[in-house]
């Protein structure tokens, strides 16, 4: 039996409340790397439907940092504009994401990380006191400017062949006040997401989501799973 943890169930004691049933059905347990937490979703945009192209995360954390491996499955265009680099609208192409909160409640600040297949990355705090982005509400976005310096990392792989491309990134824990080695134990509120989109469709994109907002809109902050740091 693999050794990596696999949970995506609704109603996880240790990461779920019976208020949260409304809206979260997806929970993920992520222990210490090098053994991963797993989870997959095929999750649309608005919809809530199923058959979404399936996209898989892997997720461990360091003594400084979370792990991430993003896969992206069913591939047919990985398109990008090559003329883009960090902090640019990669998002208006194909992109995959995670949203992060450090604590239990929806948030109103978190981060927003992207990578795109030209392993360009996106990595910004967004600033949403509505948890909705409400039409005439604040809604603003405080990138990190010097990512690589402040220890982000990240490596894409492609194969057109398989028609999948994967990302492996690593986010800091001191971004979120996590103090190094202290990461067991901390609860977090995150949503994974994935746009698609080709050179016959753009600008229209298909939206994928762990747990999928009821609308065309990733940032509704109560749609954001639970997950606990073991």
């Amino acid at each position: 039996m693999r050794r990596d943890i696999i949970l995506a169930v609704a109603g996880a004691a240790a990461v779920a409340t019976a208020s949260d049933t409304r809206t979260l059905t997806n929970n993920l347990l992520v222990p210490a790397c090098p053994r991963k937490g797993t989870t997959t979703y095929k999750g649309r945009v608005p919809d809530q439907t199923k058959d979404f192209a399936l996209t898989q995360v892997d997720m461990c954390y360091t003594d400084t940092a979370i792990a991430i491996t993003f896969t992206a499955y069913n591939e047919t265009n990985f398109y990008f504009d090559p003329e883009q680099g960090t902090n640019d609208d990669i998002w208006e192409y194909e992109v995959m994401e995670a949203f992060i909160h450090h604590g239990t409640e929806d948030p109103q600040t978190y981060l927003e990380f992207e990578v795109n297949p030209n392993n360009v990355t996106y990595q910004s705090f967004i600033y949403n006191p509505s948890e909705v982005r409400a039409e005439g509400a604040p809604f603003d976005h405080f990138f990190v400017s010097d990512p690589a310096g402040d220890g982000f990392t990240a490596k894409t792989t492609l194969d057109k062949e398989a028609e999948t491309w994967v990302s492996d990134v690593e986010i800091p824990l001191a971004l979120f006040n996590v103090k190094n080695g202290k990461a067991k134990g901390t609860k977090w509120r995150m949503q994974f997401l994935r746009t698609i989109t080709s050179p016959d469709t753009f600008p229209n994109q298909e939206l994928g989501a762990w747990n999928p907002p009821d609308e065309a809109n990733f940032h509704i902050t109560r749609f954001m799973g639970r997950v606990l740091f073991i």
